[in-house]
């Protein structure tokens, strides 16, 4: 998901490190480190901030329409800092 995002930006914005990563037969690899890179930041600060916000299983099974509105808000949250501090820094 993340990879695909961030070739269309070096596409675009980075022309240079793109066309060196092509031809040097890095891109790939390069674009599979991030998509990890990113993965692990995304699930890591969805867990951080839902444990901040005390959006917990207990939470879940008393409020799951909460539950799932906190959550859908930590997803987005977390997703536009990796966006930010990965794939388009």
């Amino acid at each position: 998901m993340w990879g695909q995002r961030h070739l269309r930006y070096l596409r675009q914005h980075r022309k240079a490190l793109y066309t060196e990563l092509q031809i040097t037969g890095k891109l790939n690899g390069y674009l599979a480190d991030l998509n990890e890179q990113a993965e692990a930041m995304f699930f890591e600060l969805v867990k951080q901030l839902a444990a901040r916000e005390g959006v917990t299983e207990q939470l879940k099974a008393q409020d799951q329409m909460l539950w799932v509105q906190s959550m859908n808000n930590i997803r987005d949250r977390a997703m536009e800092v990796v966006n930010n501090d990965l794939i388009y820094a």
